[in-house]
């Protein structure tokens, strides 16, 4: 699934907002990939942690199992994302004002996804899986750039070999080709969840 049409209010409005911070992201960090990948896989770590939590207490509210599942793919996916930051974050070495940015970002994030998610779940499960499609694409650029020689394709950080368990001599770009097949398979669960609320 690489694109999901929009099929109702709902959807469009997910797009569209996806669409307002893909134009913020690019209007502030251009063709600058590593530092964009910071900030926003600050925001990226965010959906998942929040969807989990409100998940695993709705479980205990109404004291039935079957959530577990859903449960653990939404942890996981958080956890996915936070190593993704955590490599960028050795690659891109980003500077005072960027850390502060990434504090102000989260913070602001976290409360709106929050209350998206309690009353509008399903609008934002497909947020998210607009958001990792807009990943998905600006990976894909973050990688041309590096094949053609734009940017420096430098080793590999240890903690992005010890994730993914890349080759000892990996490179930057088979990081990109790891945190973009990471990105796809988000867009796709969320995407998935988003329907589920359709049945």
């Amino acid at each position: 699934m690489e694109h999901y049409k929009p099929v109702n209010i709902s959807d469009k409005i997910a797009r569209l907002f996806t669409k307002s911070m893909r134009f913020f992201a690019d209007t502030f960090f251009q063709k600058r990939y590593g530092h964009r990948a910071v900030v926003l896989e600050t925001v990226a770590g965010v959906p998942g942690m929040v969807a989990g939590m409100w998940t695993h207490l709705t479980s205990l509210r109404k004291m039935q199992t079957g959530y577990g599942p859903k449960i653990r793919t939404l942890l996981s996916e958080a956890e996915n994302e936070r190593m993704h930051l955590m490599t960028f974050i050795a690659i891109a070495k980003p500077n005072a004002f960027e850390r502060i940015l990434v504090l102000l970002v989260q913070a602001v994030f976290w409360n709106f996804f929050f209350v998206i998610y309690v009353f509008f779940p399903r609008t934002a499960h497909r947020i998210v899986g607009y958001f990792e499609e807009e990943a998905v694409y600006s990976y894909t650029e973050y990688l041309k750039e590096i094949d053609d020689g734009k940017i420096e394709n430098i080793d590999a950080p240890k903690i992005a070999i010890e994730y993914w368990n890349l080759p000892q001599n990996a490179k930057l770009r088979d990081v990109v080709i790891a945190v973009r097949e990471d990105e796809a398979h988000h867009r796709d669960t969320n995407h998935q969840f988003a329907n589920e609320y359709d049945q």
